[in-house]
């Protein structure tokens, strides 16, 4: 199975805002192992400012960007990187996706199904609910070293999201094929199922007490004081009564 992870740095948080992608970085994944296919990784000319609250995560400058093609220059590279049907490994995948077609759509480029993509943040937070679910913390949680990771860097977060990805479908399986679970399914299964639909169905046991049993019960309670339960047998219309409200 193909897949893509995929990371976008930009100038800010929402493209509604004229905020652009500055940063792009893909990595081909095959049965959840990346392939010898070089990454595609591009800076882009965002043909804009960079405010400062964004150049201070991820270093890139706009005297930098600038010597670099606008999205629309590279556009078709994108998107023959990525396929029409390969699934898009990505964190946060609502953000980036919105970047993405924002992007494509100012270019009349055909945009991308969002129901391609699968959230590792989301499901991270399904599978440790409760527990941080960045990449760093997730990076933390499988041992994964990001020591280098100063600030973000679309080609480096990409590169280990791709670890990252592996070990929340479960982690590498030496002698075995393994094969990365399909989008839909890994979204909407049950993280710890509790049924095995294969099994043939077996008769409810009995759980009525027999004979000897109420005879050892009624033994016991006749030995002690006042006790409720039996109260409470000898006024059958004691459970219909109405209550306090």
């Amino acid at each position: 199975m193909r897949e893509i992870c995929l990371d976008t740095e930009t100038t800010g948080f929402d493209p509604a805002s004229g905020h652009r992608i500055v940063e792009i970085a893909c990595i081909e994944l095959m049965d959840g192992s990346p392939t010898s296919r070089p990454p595609l990784h591009l800076y882009i000319n965002p043909e804009r400012d960079m405010p400062e609250d964004a150049f201070k995560v991820h270093g890139l400058s706009g005297d930098f960007l600038a010597k670099h093609p606008p999205f629309a220059k590279i556009a078709d590279q994108v998107l023959e990187f990525i396929g029409t049907d390969s699934r898009l490994v990505i964190h946060n995948a609502e953000f980036d996706m919105r970047f993405l077609n924002a992007e494509l759509k100012r270019c009349k480029k055909p945009t991308i199904d969002p129901d391609r993509a699968f959230c590792t943040l989301v499901f991270a937070r399904r599978k440790f609910p409760g527990s941080p679910a960045s990449l760093d913390a997730l990076c933390r949680r499988f041992e994964i070293d990001n020591s280098h990771r100063v600030k973000h860097g679309a080609l480096l977060d990409t590169e280990l999201l791709a670890e990252v990805y592996v070990e929340l479908l479960g982690g590498k399986q030496r002698g075995l094929n393994l094969s990365a679970l399909d989008a839909e399914e890994a979204n909407t299964r049950p993280l710890s199922p509790l049924s095995a639909p294969d099994r043939p169905a077996r008769p409810p046991r009995p759980h009525a007490a027999s004979p000897e049993e109420l005879a050892r019960h009624a033994a016991f309670v006749a030995k002690l004081k006042n006790p409720i339960w039996l109260a409470l047998a000898e006024a059958p219309d004691a459970a219909t009564a109405p209550t306090k409200q």
